[in-house]
């Protein structure tokens, strides 16, 4: 469109050929003695020409210079479906939930006080204790015993998360008793209930022992996604740092790099050594080098990170094998502690992921993270009634001192206490 507007401007049109081929003519017949005005006319129709030309090239080249590209679509980097799945979702709600709690601490250990523990747990609880524990004393009140009763009852545990199993031996057990002391006042049965899940509990209550004679004594963190596994490394390091313990922490998750970042934040703030290679690696790899490292520098606990998966993706269970594998060649004995992390909110899945890993690679221990943001906490119960493996450390709130070596007793009087304490 430029091309011919501008020929129409010079009032050439359809005689573009005809004007050309006058500029072709032999300059001397131009030339001509009986009229000098056809000489001019001709140089002005041949420089006339010579513009066109002229514009004819450069308006070409500001078509081409104007033209809108089309977008490019640059195609994502291939990556592996089953672990991008497993690795990201962490990433996210980790970088927003795990790295937060990271506090710039002393390096000992302040002594806490057992009472405002004790208070921060109730505190930490007190969503959990609307559905049970202390939750049970308005629901028993007024009440007579009868299979309506019971029928509510087990509604209720179950909306708490306490799974069928855990929930049918308990209702069971409260209906024997009830029978057989013949019990007609239904707040008779609150105390009932209260000893048979401390009983659950009890069974699970056996804090972590580190044994100094055989060091490093390796802790292995394995979970899904999202349950805190990090931040829960960078709280016990600094536990066990205040108990007068050397550590040192091992960045096994190397599909994402913020969880290296973030370990090395809690190795920086804390002056623990992290081991640590670059995104991607061989996960075994670098934990074989912390043991070695551990070794040679006589630390008393190493932590070794590793990547969230999912507890239904084979080949990921398969990779943490492997791991287990690789760190035996350096020393027999070693993983110490394989210990789940779980997030009391998940609910009865956390039961399928004690299976699996349980089945994987093993279990001596459990951390339930989160207690403190989730009304159905009672999957603390399920787990302990299934699995019975040791619940080592409890997670009621994002400070340092927030993450608790489990007591079983303290948690049943916090959970089934009437007062509100600040």
């Amino acid at each position: 469109m430029a091309k011919k507007s501008m020929k129409n401007w010079f009032g050439l049109g359809k005689k573009e050929a005809s004007n050309t081929d006058e500029a072709k003519v032999d300059p001397a017949l131009l030339v001509s003695s009986d009229d000098e005005t056809a000489e001019e006319k001709a140089i002005r129709r041949a420089a006339d020409l010579q513009l066109i030309a002229d514009f004819e090239k450069n308006s070409a080249v500001s078509e081409i210079d104007i033209i809108t590209p089309e977008p490019v679509v640059i195609a994502p980097e291939v990556v592996n479906a089953d672990v991008a799945a497993d690795s990201v979702d962490e990433a996210d709600k980790s970088v927003v939930t795990d790295s937060a709690p990271v506090n710039d601490e002393p390096a000992a250990e302040e002594p806490v006080d057992k009472d405002k523990f004790f208070t921060r747990l109730k505190r930490g609880l007190s969503r959990t204790k609307g559905n049970i524990g202390s939750g049970f004393k308005n629901f028993f009140r007024g009440k007579h015993i009868d299979d309506e009763l019971f029928e509510e009852l087990e509604e209720q545990l179950l909306i708490a998360d306490l799974g069928v199993a855990t929930t049918t031996r308990i209702i069971d057990n409260l209906t024997q008793q009830a029978s057989r002391k013949e019990l007609k006042d239904a707040e008779a049965l609150y105390d009932i209930l209260k000893k048979d899940m401390a009983e659950l509990l009890h069974k699970v209550d056996e804090p972590l022992v580190i044994d100094s004679n055989n060091k490093p004594h390796v802790i292995l963190m394995v979970g899904v996604n999202g349950v805190g596994k990090t931040t829960t490394i960078g709280k016990m390091a600094k536990k066990f740092q205040g108990e007068g313990k050397s550590v040192m922490l091992a960045a096994g998750d190397t599909f994402r790099a913020a969880a290296v970042e973030q370990l090395q934040v809690w190795g920086e703030r804390n002056d623990i050594p992290v081991v640590a290679q670059h995104t991607g690696a061989d996960s075994a790899s670098v934990l074989f080098d912390a043991m070695q490292s551990a070794t040679a520098k006589d630390v008393d606990v190493l932590i070794a990170d590793t990547a969230g998966r999912l507890q239904n993706k084979a080949h990921l269970m398969e990779e943490l094998k492997k791991v287990v594998r690789v760190m035996r060649k350096h020393d027999a004995t070693a993983p110490h502690e394989i210990m789940l992390t779980i997030d009391a909110g998940t609910g009865q899945n956390a039961l399928s992921q004690a299976e699996l890993f349980k089945e994987a690679v093993g279990l001596t221990g459990i951390t339930i993270t989160k207690l403190d943001g989730t009304a159905k906490g009672g999957v603390i119960f399920a787990v302990a009634d299934k699995f019975e493996i040791p619940i080592r450390f409890i997670g009621i709130g994002e400070g340092i001192d927030d993450l608790r070596t489990f007591n079983s007793e303290e948690f049943i009087e916090a959970l089934f206490s009437n007062e509100d304490k600040k």
